[in-house]
């Protein structure tokens, strides 16, 4: 470039660095910016394709649990008059809780969403079959809705303080020893853990299989027909009432007694109850102390945050 033209440029404020930049087409400067940027947006773009994103709701371990679900909604329907069926598509249910957390190891597939989804199920399903134990046995309703109560607060809070205080990536199994050496060696063995789950589930399965068999259980109308005694002809108490006219609607609670009498045999289902109340009272047990466990851990967290706001 002539001396002319630096000092021609220099009169109209141009930079002679820039001039270096005009297209020889049209004389149109370019913008280094837009040319250094357009390399980067590339680059994004390029990465965006090569890295696709996960769908987490179609990971294997999630496929089980919703095929858990099915299974589950298809044993409440056979609950009330099919015994068999009903306690084979359960038992199912809660077998395939142990292999959806082995899938999510061994395919690398371990979700927060799995989890609560693994746990949602899991109470949702006790709690429905306790709450046909309550209708099946009104007079031990009370103790049965105190166990959904149980249940249902005992695993919320621990995972509720397990995410507010550990972190949102904390699992609600990994429990240190220093908090509560019970829960540590609950959690902690995937043995123990298996079987006092399985165990728990167990025995009211076992309860629920009784309401069809057990005479000693509901003496009142699991006794034959036949060996009734004539009643006094009240209204709503004929004598030797013939049963399709005892109750009213079909799907009455006294009805579907009636209906669930003598179906199977009771020495099964006391076997199964007997050997699995132990362990059942024990799961109960650990429900208690992981609920004062929580309670003790959010109520740390509150001191903290309250100590942190005087400071400030």
């Amino acid at each position: 470039m002539s001396a002319r033209t630096r000092r021609q440029k220099a009169a109209l404020g141009v930079p002679a660095d820039d001039s270096e930049d005009l297209s020889a087409g049209n004389g149109t400067p370019s913008s280094p910016s837009k040319s250094k940027r357009a390399p980067s947006k590339k680059r994004s773009r390029s990465s965006l394709k090569e890295e696709p994103r996960e769908n987490i709701f179609l990971f294997i371990p999630n496929l089980i649990g919703y095929f858990r679900v099915v299974l589950a909604i298809a044993s409440l329907y056979y609950m009330p008059l099919h015994p068999r069926t009903c306690s084979l598509l359960y038992s199912v249910s809660c077998l395939l809780d142990a292999l959806d957390g082995y899938a999510a190891r061994y395919f690398n597939q371990s979700t927060t969403f799995g989890a609560v989804l693994d746990m949602v199920t899991d109470r949702c399903t006790t709690s429905c079959l306790i709450v046909f134990l309550s209708s099946a046995w009104p007079r031990w309703a009370i103790i049965f809705q105190g166990l959904i109560c149980l249940d249902l607060a005992s695993h919320y809070m621990h995972m509720y303080a397990t995410l507010s205080m550990g972190g949102s990536d904390q699992s609600h199994k990994k429990v240190d020893s220093s908090r509560s050496w019970v829960l540590y060696q609950y959690y902690h063995s995937k043995v123990v853990l298996f079987i006092c789950c399985a165990l728990n589930e167990l025995f009211f399965i076992g309860l629920y299989l009784l309401s069809f068999s057990s005479p000693i259980l509901s003496p009142s109308l699991l006794q034959p027909i036949g060996e009734a005694q004539p009643l006094s002809a009240q209204p709503g108490n004929p004598a030797n009432p013939v049963p399709s006219s005892l109750f009213a609607s079909p799907w009455s609670a006294g009805a579907l007694e009636m209906a669930r009498a003598n179906k199977i045999d009771s020495f099964w289902p006391w076997v199964i109850t007997g050997i699995s109340a132990p362990v059942m009272l024990f799961k109960q047990f650990v429900n208690i102390i992981q609920l004062v466990n929580a309670s003790r851990w959010l109520a740390e967290g509150d001191r903290q945050a309250r100590l942190a706001n005087r400071k400030k």
